[in-house]
């Protein structure tokens, strides 16, 4: 695993004949990730892909809606 700037990057996975992802252990670990748990799969760009946890999906919502003016400017100054 290695950290900068608050981020943690545990290696890589890859897709299985059956379209599975294995996440390395360490990344399982740190995240509290057990067998069985519900994560959510979000494509982010045309090549990026990111999960959550079910459960932690309130949280980051709570976290979005909070932050929603500050994105409606940045989208804003983007056009």
């Amino acid at each position: 695993m290695t950290k900068k700037n608050g981020e943690q990057f545990y290696g890589t996975a890859t897709i299985g004949e059956k379209g599975q992802v294995v996440i390395p252990s360490e990344a399982r670990e740190a995240m509290g990730l057990k067998k069985g748990d519900k994560l959510l799969v979000f494509g982010m760009g045309c090549d990026m892909v990111a999960f959550s946890k079910l459960s932690k999906v309130e949280q980051f919502a709570s976290h979005l809606s909070g932050r929603l003016d500050a994105i409606r400017e940045i989208i804003k100054k983007g056009k």
